[in-house]
C-alpha cells in the first residue's frame, strides 16, 4: 500500500525553523551560564603601589591556575576600612604589616594566612632630572615648588615619606609645598600632569617609566617597608585565595615583583 506523502506547509516550516533556532539559543545560553558559573574568580584588594606589578602578575597566575583575579586598588588604610565593613574581598595585599596585623588580631584576616611578600623602596621622583637632588637634605631646593606624597593618615608610603622629611627637619619647613594625595598612584599622577614638581613615591611605580628621573631614598632614612598579604576570613573562595597567596610568594611571583624594584623577604 502506498504511504501518504508527508507534506509540510509554509506555516509548519516556519514553526520548525523557529523551534530549531530557539533550541540552539537555549543550548548556547545553558553552556554559557555553566561556563560563567564554573569560572573561578577572586577579588584582591591591593595597595596602590602594586598597580603595575600585580597587573603583570595577573596573566601568568590566571594561565597557571585558571582563576580570574579582580583587583581593587587604593591606599592600605582605606582598603582596611572597607574590609572591616564587610567588603566582598578574598585577599588583602597591604603596603605594610600594621594594617594586616590589626585585622588578623581581630580575626577579620585569617592569622595563619598572613605572609610578608615584599620589601619596597621609597624614591624622590620628578619629570625633570635637574630637580632630583643627590641628597635627602636637598629636598627643599627652591626650584621644587610643590611635592606630592600619599596621605600619611592612611597610606604606609606616606607615613614613610613623612618620617624621612621629619628626620631631616623638613616636614614643617615644607608644609606650604606639600600636596597630600589620596594614594601613591594619585601622587604620581600629580607629577605626570604637572600639578606638582616632584613626589616621594614607591620605586615600583617609576622604575619602568620612560620619562622622568628618580633617586632612591637610603634605607638608613626609614624603617624597612615590609609588605604583607593575607586571606579575609569571610571569603567563600578560601582555596582560590590561598592559591593566589602561594603564587605571590612563589619564585615565579617574586621574580615578577623584583622587576618592579621589590626585594624578597622571608
Amino acid at each position: 500500500m502506498k504511504q501518504p506523502e508527508n507534506k509540510t506547509g509554509p506555516v509548519q516550516k516556519i514553526l520548525s525553523s523557529f523551534l530549531l533556532c530557539f533550541g540552539v539559543v537555549i543550548c548556547l545560553s545553558f553552556f554559557t551560564t555553566c561556563a560563567d558559573h564554573t569560572t573561578k574568580k577572586i577579588t584582591v584588594s591591593s595597595s596602590s603601589n602594586l598597580i603595575q606589578a600585580f597587573d603583570h602578575l595577573r596573566v601568568p597566575f590566571q594561565k597557571k591556575t585558571g582563576i580570574q583575579v579582580i583587583y581593587n586598588f587604593a591606599s592600605s588604610g582605606k582598603l582596611s576600612q572597607q574590609i572591616e565593613h564587610s567588603a566582598q574581598v578574598d585577599v588583602f595585599a597591604s603596603a605594610d604589616t600594621a594594617y594586616i596585623s590589626r585585622l588578623a588580631k581581630e580575626k577579620i584576616i585569617d592569622p595563619d594566612s598572613v605572609k610578608p611578600y615584599a620589601s619596597g623602596r621609597l624614591v624622590f621622583f620628578s619629570r625633570q632630572a635637574d630637580l632630583v637632588p643627590s641628597k635627602v637634605e636637598e629636598l627643599d631646593l627652591a626650584e621644587i615648588e610643590r611635592i606630592a606624597i600619599a596621605n600619611p593618615e592612611h597610606a604606609p608610603y606616606g607615613v614613610i615619606a613623612r618620617t624621612v622629611l621629619e628626620n631631616n627637619n623638613l616636614w614643617d619647613k615644607l608644609q606650604h609645598r606639600l600636596i597630600l594625595a589620596d594614594n601613591v598612584r594619585q601622587a604620581l599622577t600629580y607629577v605626570e600632569t604637572g600639578d606638582v614638581s616632584a613626589a616621594l613615591l614607591p620605586l615600583s611605580l617609576v622604575i619602568n617609566l620612560k620619562k622622568g628621573a628618580y633617586s632612591v631614598i637610603p634605607e638608613s632614612q626609614h624603617e624597612p617597608l615590609i609588605q604583607s598579604i593575607g586571606i579575609v576570613n569571610q571569603t567563600s573562595h578560601k582555596k582560590e585565595a590561598q592559591t593566589f597567596v602561594n603564587f605571590v610568594i612563589s619564585e615565579q611571583g617574586q621574580s615578577i615583583l623584583r622587576k618592579y624594584g621589590y626585594q624578597s623577604v622571608k
